[in-house]
């Protein structure tokens, strides 16, 4: 994390790890934070990943009556190439595993049982 720690717009955010045997890594940065209701990251530069390209991804919060509604949502492209034949079911789990875990970390944030 930068000194922003992702909390300000143009926060950078660096990941980097492995997994069999492949170096991964992805940078994102903050493009739209209005706390506590809207966040946006966004990819930045090349990105080393398996299933997925650059993405979008982010989530808002909004009352509805004495309810909250969480709205978690990525819009991503497939890789490059002839990548993007193979990528395409693993792509879209992958987009579903991200989407629900933070719907469920804002679950527990926001109404911890």
């Amino acid at each position: 994390l930068d000194e922003g720690r992702g909390r300000a717009v143009g926060s950078i955010i660096r990941m980097r790890g492995g997994m069999l045997g492949l170096t991964l890594r992805v940078e994102e940065v903050v493009t739209e934070r209005v706390p506590p209701k809207r966040k946006v990251l966004e990819t930045h530069g090349d990105q080393n990943m398996l299933v997925i390209d650059a993405y979008r991804l982010g989530f808002e919060i909004d009352a509805i009556g004495s309810d909250t509604a969480v709205c978690v949502f990525i819009d991503y492209d497939l890789p490059p190439g002839f990548l993007a034949i193979f990528a395409r079911l693993p792509a879209h789990l992958y987009a579903r595993w991200c989407v629900t875990g933070m719907a469920g970390a804002a679950v527990e944030r926001f109404h911890p049982t």
